[in-house]
């Protein structure tokens, strides 16, 4: 189809004049005011001063049960894991050896005592010979012996728990030979309550303190900090401390002692011990999303007196919470930026505001919350 390029030219003039009327006719963008961003009014504060290291727990008492006598396991009589009292039956070895064994000491020791009798009349009428008399009355003594003994090992077929606690897996089956020495071990019970919970403090945390290592009288309190973050409700405290540091790994041992009473703590848990070593005043408490790590170092944003983005280069102790501690680089009215970093340029004009405050982004989560504090609901239980 033949067009006709005049034509085709005029119209597409047209278009580009009525879209220019209708730019000139458009409302202009707004201008974009200073950002918005939530601030905490620094104050010093007092907060305790601890150290944190990786831990196990271990039962308070770790006992081995073991066959006294050897034979064949014919029945377990507990489950696996289950809480156990002292002297309950845990396994059963085959009755019948022993039965007949019992019976013939039992005999064994009647016909001596018969016979220690018998003589006995000879023996004060002259009839025998002293000799004769005491080697039987030795017999005697043995046969009654081995009876006792018999009866022992019977009563040993039944293996009984020496403790209670929570027990451990069986590790012979039914049907398995079981014999005495080296290889009687059956089982392990644990003692969980209380519950021991053994660590070190490695060079850099042992520098940390007077002297350079752990005594009883340097820690004020012991807290158990479980997988999920929380603070263990039962307060500890220290059980052992070693009076030497180990050479080859440059760490001293310790161990701590928790109440148990509910056995939320399981033996072989790996936990985080927390060790309050004193109080620290003056410092001051800033969320850890707010600590930003540079090349430059480590630094927080603030906002001046103009209302203007200014890095501030902070010296950082150890966490409170989900709080960094400050130790240096704040003073006290110093306003810490805490939400919108990454869109922060040192010199740039924003809009502080307090948490929770009316129309700022997130408010109502928080209402009446205090600047600088420490979160209070969200972290209750990671609080000090």
């Amino acid at each position: 189809m033949h067009t006709n390029k005049p034509t085709l030219i005029a119209a597409l003039v047209g278009s580009l004049l009525l879209a220019a009327c209708s730019d000139k006719n458009a409302p202009a963008a707004p201008q974009m005011g200073p950002m918005p961003v939530t601030v905490l009014d620094m104050q010093p504060q007092s907060v305790p001063t601890s150290i944190e290291v990786m831990a196990q727990t271990e039962g308070a008492r770790e006992t081995e049960v073991r066959a006294r006598v050897g034979g064949i396991l014919v029945k377990r009589l507990y489950q696996e894991g289950d809480v156990v009292k002292s002297g309950q039956p845990l396994f059963q070895i085959d009755r019948a050896p022993y039965e007949i064994a019992l019976a013939e000491a039992k005999a064994r020791a009647e016909q001596t005592a018969r016979e220690k009798q018998r003589l006995k009349g000879l023996a004060d009428a002259k009839a025998i010979s002293q000799k004769d008399y005491d080697d039987a009355t030795s017999a005697d003594a043995m046969a009654q012996a081995a009876l006792r003994q018999a009866e022992l090992n019977l009563s040993w077929t039944t293996v009984t728990a020496p403790v209670g606690g929570t027990s451990g897996r069986a590790v012979r089956s039914e049907g398995n030979l079981v014999s005495t020495g080296s290889d009687s071990l059956l089982t392990s019970i644990y003692q969980t309550n209380p519950m021991w919970v053994s660590f070190s403090l490695g060079e850099s945390d042992l520098a940390k303190l007077p002297g350079g290592r752990v005594t009883e009288n340097l820690v004020s309190g012991v807290e158990l900090v479980m997988a999920n973050g929380q603070v263990y409700e039962q307060k500890g405290k220290l059980n052992f401390v070693a009076s030497n540091i180990d050479t080859t790994l440059g760490t001293q041992a310790l161990r701590a002692e928790f109440a148990n009473p509910d056995g939320q703590l399981l033996p072989g848990q790996f936990v985080r011990i927390r060790l309050l070593t004193g109080q620290r005043d003056g410092v001051f408490l800033v969320p850890q999303a707010a600590v930003l790590q540079t090349e430059q170092g480590t630094l927080v944003m603030t906002a001046d007196g103009e209302s203007k983005v200014a890095p501030r280069p902070v010296k950082t102790g150890e966490w409170h919470g989900k709080d960094w501690v400050i130790l240096g680089g704040l003073q006290a009215g110093d306003k810490v930026i805490v939400d919108n970093l990454m869109k922060l340029r040192p010199g740039v004009p924003v809009a502080p505001h307090p948490p929770g405050a009316p129309g700022a982004p997130g408010a109502g989560g928080a209402p009446g919350g205090k600047p600088g504090a420490a979160p209070a609901a969200g972290n209750a239980a990671t609080q000090k």
